[in-house]
């Protein structure tokens, strides 16, 4: 993996990262990704100067990549939520690149969704 990405692997071809800008979605891609997952709701705790996802997915798609978004909260994740992550988990060509504001919420959403088999 590219060093200048801030990813942490949690499966063989699964990594995590925190919020990830748009501009770093072709560094995404050269580093091997092929699908990005967020799970980070647009402005979260009204935080104005975080990308859309609107503006990640332009920017993922530009680069060659499958992108998703998936918005959970951070405390807590329904069991629907996570079924729908565990699609997307399956649906999606790996290696996947997961992320919300500092990774750790993907990281259990993808620990819940391999629990589901």
């Amino acid at each position: 993996m590219s060093v200048n990405l801030p990813v942490r692997a949690i499966d063989s071809d699964v990594c995590v990262a925190p919020q990830m800008q748009p501009e770093a979605m072709a560094d995404v891609a050269r580093a091997g990704f092929r699908s990005v997952i967020n799970n980070r709701p647009d402005f979260e705790g009204g935080d104005a100067s975080q990308p859309t996802s609107a503006q990640i997915e332009a920017a993922a798609r530009a680069a060659g990549l499958e992108y998703r978004h998936l918005p959970v909260a951070g405390g807590y994740q329904s069991p629907e939520e996570i079924a729908a992550f565990a699609a997307l988990c399956k649906e999606l060509p790996r290696p996947l690149l997961l992320f919300c504001r500092s990774g750790a919420r993907s990281a259990k959403l993808y620990q819940a969704a391999q629990a589901l088999g």
